[in-house]
């Protein structure tokens, strides 16, 4: 029985546990939810404020955006009214304007019907005079042909036949002036290029560009070189493709031939053998294939160094050779090689002066002439034929266009054409750079002296540096300072037109005055 009272009493407390439990968790979720109810409540309210105050902010805007508008529509009318008063204040000005002008319009039109009235009654006043006048032609033209014995077309024929006859005269004067130009002109340029052509050939000492001459021991050693029935001397002509003359000059022997390498190598292959002794042909051909090897590498080692004292790296191996075949090459007695070198150093200078690659410029320089190497063996300018081995040999195409335009023969197409040109021109023309034959040189400065004293006033004339210069004295009592500048000019276009030289001639007109006392 207790033991039943006790489980109901203990079923009991469990269930009013279980309800005290329940009962608190009823009154925490209650409270739960007043909580969440209220903080509902503050964030409606919340957001009724932020609402309101939104609205509020909206409006305020509204008002201020209508507030702009309003004085922004209120200054566009003010600048509107302004520019409107100004339009109108000019327009004001234009009416007074063309009502002075139309009045002005006016006046000149009075002034006008004024003088047409005016007008009319010179031109009828003309009229009559131009009939008086014609009644008189008419009476004169009769009276002149009752004096002439002549009508009027015969007159005009005559009068156009005298006409003719000396237009005819004048024409006749003028074609004969102009042949004679033209002739001049014509031998001048004939004289150029035929001296050219045989410069390239012959020039003007065939001692000094197509022979070479090798001394000998004694008279006995040419029959030595001709050998028995002239087999030696055949033998050396095919091995070295040159001519040799025997003749009467004593002691000396003529190697002649229009490839300056292969005369180098007779030259060089016969001072051998005279030197050796031992001449047949074996040996001739023996020694003409040594002292060909020997050539050959001179040729390079000369090519090879004129790059290294141009400055210029990164040459075809075929132009090395070409530019050392320049080293037994002379143009008007100046050496090739070196004057190629000399305008490689002038363009490299002058590039640097005008702010230009020096490198391409000493390239061109160097390169111009190298035509030259092979230009008797290739019909054609050696600018052309430079040109074209230039491009064949992969240069750059301002080289290219550089070597073949140095002489113009095309049109250049940088400015590294003129300046090789300029460059060439300096080398060629400098005193000193090309030998000429005494008397010619001494005719040339006679013949500027002589120019210069022809004129009137020029009391001395002196050619100096090399006839680079023309030094003229004149008299100080004939001559004043306006004219000396007149005749420094007049000599030298005179000079210009009477002579033919390399380069320029710088003509200095002196005039001063003296006075001289003497003390006793």
């Amino acid at each position: 029985m207790n033991v039943l009272v006790a489980l109901v009493l203990g079923a009991l407390l469990g269930m009013l546990v279980a309800l005290g439990v329940w009962l608190t968790q009823r009154r925490r979720l209650a409270e739960r939810q007043k909580e969440r109810e209220e903080r509902s409540r503050l964030a409606l309210e919340s957001l009724e404020e932020k609402r309101r105050a939104a609205e509020r902010e909206a409006e305020l805007r509204e008002k201020d955006a209508r507030h702009r508008i309003r004085e922004e529509v209120e200054r566009e009318l003010e600048e509107r009214n302004r520019e409107l008063q100004q339009q109108k204040r000019r327009l004001e000005k234009r009416e007074e304007t063309l009502d002075r002008k139309m009045d002005q319009l006016d006046q000149r039109e009075q002034e006008v019907d004024q003088r047409r009235g005016g007008l009319e009654a010179e031109e009828r006043e003309l009229e009559k005079e131009k009939e008086r006048t014609r009644e008189l032609q008419a009476g004169i033209f009769t009276r002149l042909e009752e004096i002439a014995l002549l009508t009027a077309e015969q007159a005009k024929e005559l009068l156009i036949a005298e006409i003719r006859d000396q237009a005819r005269l004048e024409s006749a004067k003028l074609l004969k002036q102009i042949e004679e130009e033209t002739r001049r002109e014509a031998r001048k340029r004939s004289s150029e290029i035929i001296a050219t052509a045989i410069q390239r050939y012959a020039g003007e000492s065939v001692a000094e560009h197509t022979v070479s001459v090798v001394a000998l021991p004694s008279e006995e050693m040419k029959g030595r070189i001709i050998g028995r029935e002239g087999r030696n001397i055949r033998a050396l002509e095919a091995a070295t493709g040159c001519d040799l003359i025997i003749d009467d000059t004593p002691e000396a022997v003529v190697i002649s031939g229009f490839d300056p390498v292969r005369r180098q190598v007779a030259k060089r292959a016969l001072e051998e053998l005279i030197a050796d002794g031992r001449i047949h042909p074996a040996r001739i051909e023996e020694v003409a294939r040594k002292t060909r090897k020997g050539i050959s590498n001179e040729i390079r080692e000369a090519g090879e160094q004129a790059l290294l004292d141009a400055g210029v790296h990164g040459a075809h191996r075929d132009i090395v050779r070409l530019l050392g075949t320049l080293k037994f090459r002379t143009s008007y007695t100046q050496n090739v090689l070196n004057h190629s070198v000399e305008v490689a150093s002038f363009a490299g200078i002058m590039a640097d002066e005008l702010g230009l690659d020096a490198n391409i410029a000493r390239r061109c320089g160097l390169l111009h002439d190298i035509g030259k190497a092979v230009d008797h063996e290739t019909q054609g300018s050696h600018a052309v034929i430079g040109g074209q081995l230039a491009k064949k040999f992969k240069e750059n195409p301002v080289v290219v266009n550089a070597i073949w335009s140095h002489h113009f023969d095309i049109e250049p197409t940088s400015v590294y054409g003129p300046l090789t040109n300029a460059a060439d021109a300096l080398s060629a023309a400098r005193p000193g750079a090309r030998r000429e034959n005494l008397e010619t040189y001494i005719k040339r400065l006679e013949n500027l002296e002589r120019i210069a004293t022809d004129f009137g006033g020029v009391d001395k004339a002196y050619a100096i540096q090399a006839g680079r210069e023309l030094r003229v004295i004149v008299q100080s009592d004939k001559v004043d300072d306006d004219h000396a500048t007149l005749l420094a000019r007049d000599i030298a276009l005179r000079v210009e037109n009477e002579m033919t030289y390399p380069g320029q001639i710088r003509v200095t007109v002196i005039r001063e005055t003296r006075a001289t006392g003497v003390a006793h």
